[in-house]
């Protein structure tokens, strides 16, 4: 049998319900942050994917535009080393260098990028101006002209590029030129631009060009 104290009172002050809660809230808080952390992350790492994407796909146009000014163009004509020539040109238009089966073209162009464009170099691939070159590199996808229909990923848009003729160097045994290339990712929201400089020298030249 139970006896009770005289005296002694029991008092419920909901303290432990009051740190559940507490502790409850904090863990909910830490939770939503973790997955808001991951949520930013992935983003993250989706924009550099799609960047580096952009990226590759503008160096393979600039590796092609420095291919073709060293073979398909016979450029080095200009200072006496080819029995062809691509002459550079006031640049206005837009030239396919995949056009047709096996067909590698391009252009040269006498006016700067700037000149052509009337904006900066640096607005190039937003300023809607069609000049230059416009390549697919091999299996790629991009929109409006499939290459691969095997290739999920589809870009934005075909790479472009522009090739300046610099000019005479070396003593007139050389001839320098401006490769600048840019492309898109998935989304024009990925633009990467590359730029590099290439000269064409010869040992020995014929100055006649013949």
């Amino acid at each position: 049998m139970r006896t009770r104290c005289p005296g002694v009172q029991r008092h419920q002050t909901g303290v432990v319900l009051v740190s559940s809660l507490l502790l409850l809230i904090v863990i909910s808080i830490m939770v939503v942050s973790i997955f808001h952390s991951f949520g930013i992350q992935e983003k993250i790492a989706g924009n550099v994917r799609e960047k580096q994407r952009a990226l590759q796909a503008a160096i393979s146009a600039q590796s092609y535009a420095e291919w073709w000014l060293l073979n398909g163009s016979s450029a080095p004509r200009a200072i006496g080393m080819g029995a062809a020539s691509t002459a550079a040109v006031q640049c206005n238009s837009l030239v396919d260098a995949n056009a047709g089966s096996g067909v590698t073209a391009g252009q040269i162009c006498s006016n700067s990028l700037p000149t052509a464009l009337g904006v900066a170099v640096t607005a190039w691939p937003t300023s809607g101006n069609d000049y230059g070159i416009v390549y697919t590199p091999p299996n790629m996808n991009v929109t409006g002209s499939i290459v691969n229909s095997s290739v999920a990923d589809v870009y934005y848009k075909r790479p472009r590029i522009y090739i300046t003729d610099l000019g005479g160097v070396a003593a007139g045994h050389g001839e320098a030129y401006k490769v600048d290339a840019y492309s898109d990712g998935l989304n024009a929201a990925s633009v990467a631009v590359v730029e590099s400089t290439l000269t064409i020298t010869c040992t020995v030249c014929n100055l006649g060009g013949l």
